[in-house]
């Protein structure tokens, strides 16, 4: 994949057409002007030259493009950086063939006027994110609106995730007492639904430190009031959530623990079955064997003698029947 940038620029509000990466610096401190750059798998050469240009940290530029990073935010003496995933669930979560839930990786620099968005593939589908700052229409607002609609997004897909390994539980849950499903492939099921949920917490916990520092950073700078209920509702439904993944984590823990107490509960019934069965087999085979042996007894040699041995064999094995039958061994 090769290096794309995209962005827009307002100019009091109004969307302007043309767009070039060399605006930025120009446009950076201009209250009548906001920018938006996005950069998908930009080379570090690039993305630290517009780091220069516009005075942004080199260890920010670092951890935008390093293979792996936390969601956290951290506030520079000179713009704040801010890392998020996005998470989409792209398969059946009971399918049991690998991770249902992927992630995509977008680092912030907010800075001033400025927004940049790093990706480091086009997976996100930033299309949804324009389509919401559209629809808002808060651009007037400055980089507040930009940002909290494109972190919305982002939670968005946080609630579709937990929504739908949720609809995965409750799947298990059905096939949890069905006799005819594989054990085995339950317990699979189960594991990769609980390593999804690992993953979706890791994802979803920072978030709430994230939020709430855009919020307290807001305050210091004295941004317009009107989104600050925007972005409490944000807080909010980052900490539902947040809870909403607590509790699966919960519930797919149970759900795991209660299918191996089923494996040991249906393992004791069938030993049980098993030991009946053997104690009625059991009862002909000594009644034969003692009349079997080679030396004379009541009846040898008798038709009563085989009459007897039947009748012995019979009421032993209906009486031990019976009696299982009552205890529920059979």
């Amino acid at each position: 994949m090769t290096e794309t940038v995209t962005g827009r620029v307002w100019i009091h509000g109004e969307l302007q057409q043309d767009f070039a990466l060399e605006m930025v610096s120009d446009c950076l401190g201009d209250a009548s002007r906001l920018v938006w750059v996005d950069l998908v798998d930009p080379t570090h050469e690039a993305l630290s030259k517009l780091a220069a240009e516009i005075d942004l940290n080199t260890w920010a530029v670092e951890d935008a493009l390093a293979d792996a990073e936390r969601v956290k935010a951290t506030a520079y003496p000179t713009h704040r950086f801010v890392t998020v995933y996005a998470v989409h669930v792209d398969a059946d979560p009971t399918s049991g063939k690998g991770a249902a839930l992927h992630s995509d990786r977008i680092s912030l620099f907010i800075k001033d006027n400025v927004l940049i968005t790093v990706r480091l593939s086009d997976h996100f589908d930033i299309t949804e994110v324009t389509t919401r700052w559209d629809e808002m229409g808060g651009q007037q607002y400055g980089i507040g609106a930009l940002i909290h609609g494109l972190l919305d997004v982002v939670v968005d897909g946080h609630f579709d995730a937990v929504q739908r390994l949720d609809d995965g539980i409750e799947d298990l849950e059905t096939l949890l007492f069905d006799d005819k499903h594989n054990s085995r492939a339950l317990q699979q099921q189960t594991y990769q639904l609980r390593k999804d949920l690992v993953s979706l917490r890791r994802v979803v916990m920072p978030m709430r430190e994230v939020v709430a520092m855009i919020q307290r950073s807001r305050l210091e700078n004295n941004a317009p009031s009107e989104l600050d209920p925007n972005f409490s509702d944000l807080y909010d439904h980052v900490l539902r959530v947040t809870e909403w993944t607590e509790s699966l984590r919960d519930m797919v823990t149970t759900l795991f623990e209660t299918n191996l107490s089923l494996q040991d509960a249906r393992l004791n019934t069938v030993m049980k079955k098993l030991t009946g069965w053997a104690a009625i087999i059991a009862v002909p085979t000594a009644v034969t064997g003692f009349y079997g042996q080679n030396i004379p007894y009541p009846g040898f040699d008798h038709y009563s003698g085989f009459i007897s041995s039947t009748v012995v064999i019979v009421v032993a094995v209906l009486a031990l029947y019976i009696l299982f039958k009552k205890r529920d061994w059979l």
